[in-house]
């Protein structure tokens, strides 16, 4: 098992868009031949597209490409320059007079960063996909990490910034890889010893304040203290799944979350892991299931590392 930049995985293509006045951007994954895709969405406030296609008992067996984006459900927009690129190149489900790319998306909550009033839309789309014709690939505050926070319990002005993270494994001949735009309402923790790395944080006390015990405490507050959550990520591999087993793909790597991000997967949060793979090495589902979690969890902790300070939120670095 070695550690790989998930560029590498074959037939994948990965570009970023973003606008820094807006504080918002969306992330593109292109698969040109098209691959099995899966979908879990666990949180209570899901913005999405095309998730019910992902469903073993509809007809659509491929998709063509996955959108990660800000802007809230404004933000879904940004689906169609990535359906008008792939059309434009002949991909996509043949119904005879054209091809129709088959998109799926999901989107996290970031107006409350930058002008609101910008949000990803077709021409953001579009320039992720050129962007994805490039060899480069960057993380943190980019694509749809742009404008991700976290640990927001408390409100913004205790929340810290999120990021776009990636992480992927090589075993064999065998890749599984995950991209994340990390934009929870809790904390994000090390796994192994529990140590909040990003969260609800006092900067006059200069500690972490522990999102799960301020909930568990029973946290109360006038009005909705939760801005606008969800993280928000896609399982990659080169495997040979069929739907139900690229479903249970985008299942098991919601553990990744689970052990990163304290607490998870709550009303305020529209948590959604997609799955895509491309078909190409045999590989038993429970294997890819295991790795997509190991590489979900340090997907989520390098999208905090990488993460700069931006629209007065604190990075990880920072402190």
């Amino acid at each position: 098992m070695e550690y790989v930049s998930i560029k590498e995985i074959p037939g994948i293509r990965i570009g970023n868009a973003e606008d820094l006045t807006g504080g918002t951007g969306c992330t593109v994954i292109i698969c040109d031949k098209g691959g099995t895709g899966g979908v879990d969405v666990r949180g209570g406030a899901p913005g999405t597209r095309e998730t019910d296609l992902l469903n073993p008992v509809n007809l659509v067996d491929k998709i063509h490409g996955i959108l990660l984006a800000g802007g809230s459900a404004f933000g879904l927009d940004a689906a169609a320059g990535i359906m008008e690129y792939l059309e434009e190149r002949r991909i996509g489900f043949d119904v005879g007079v054209t091809k129709v790319p088959i998109v799926a998306g999901a989107v996290l909550f970031d107006l409350a960063v930058g002008d609101y009033k910008i949000r990803p839309d077709k021409k953001m789309g579009y320039r992720a996909c050129l962007n994805s014709e490039s060899e480069e690939f960057t993380e943190g505050c980019v694509g749809a990490g742009t404008g991700a926070s976290v640990g927001k319990i408390l409100g913004m002005d205790k929340a810290m910034k999120g990021g776009l993270g990636s992480f992927c494994i090589r075993v064999g001949r065998l890749y599984v890889g995950a991209i994340v735009a990390v934009n929870c309402l809790g904390d994000v923790v090390e796994p192994a010893s529990g140590q909040i790395l990003a969260g609800a944080y006092s900067s006059e006390d200069k500690r972490f304040l522990n999102s799960e015990s301020i909930m568990i405490d029973g946290f109360q507050k006038a009005g909705d203290p939760f801005t606008g959550n969800t993280t928000i990520g896609a399982i990659i591999t080169n495997g040979k799944l069929t739907k139900a087993g690229a479903n249970k793909i985008a299942s098991m790597a919601h553990n990744g979350y689970a052990r990163s991000i304290r607490p998870t997967h709550t009303m305020h949060d529209g948590d959604t892991i997609f799955a895509l793979a491309t078909g190409d090495v045999d590989a038993d589902v429970n294997q890819i299931g295991v790795l997509a979690a190991k590489a979900m969890e340090q997907a989520v902790i390098n999208g905090i590392k990488k993460a700069s300070g931006l629209f007065g939120l604190k990075s990880f670095s920072e402190i």
